[in-house]
């Protein structure tokens, strides 16, 4: 039982340690658009990035074509192709791209996936009303670093 109670809380601990290297979205610091640092401190996983990708809050394929991920269906032509993201931008641009594409590409129709404050018109999910309280993010940090991850295997 001892062992037990101690493993839990080494566990908490790393978990508070992880979770104040995590930068808030309103704490990033982007250049021209980009982020040179790391939302997490953790590497991102390019597994769970290409996920991402094709499901839930990411969904990057409705917009956008990826060949890598060619054997899913519905690829969008809105955003251009993703084929060669890793020699077109850099491991910070993409990030910040992900993160909020709005600084880099003023009047692009891609979500901020890592924004909380400064919308307009935010609804709550699909009841006609606005939301109360804070606002998540569409992707957390760590999932901002998988699909950053997963964007750098994307070499011509």
């Amino acid at each position: 039982m001892k062992n037990l109670m101690t493993g839990a809380a080494v566990a908490a601990v790393l978990a508070t340690a992880a979770a104040a290297e995590t930068i808030a979205p309103t704490q990033v610091k982007y250049e021209d658009g980009a982020v040179a640092t790391s939302l997490t401190g953790v590497a991102g996983d390019p597994k769970a990035g290409e996920e991402i990708m094709n499901k839930g809050a990411g969904n990057c394929i409705a917009c956008h074509q990826v060949s890598a991920l060619s054997h899913l269906a519905f690829h969008g032509e809105i955003g251009p192709p993703l084929d060669g993201a890793a020699d077109r931008w850099s491991e910070a641009e993409l990030r910040g791209i992900v993160s909020n594409a709005k600084i880099m590409f003023e009047g692009t129709m891609m979500p901020s996936f890592y924004k909380t404050e400064g919308f307009i018109r935010i609804g709550d999910a699909y009841t006609g009303k606005a939301p109360e309280g804070p606002v998540d993010p569409l992707l957390t940090a760590q999932q901002v670093e998988d699909v950053v991850a997963y964007l750098m295997t994307l070499k011509e």
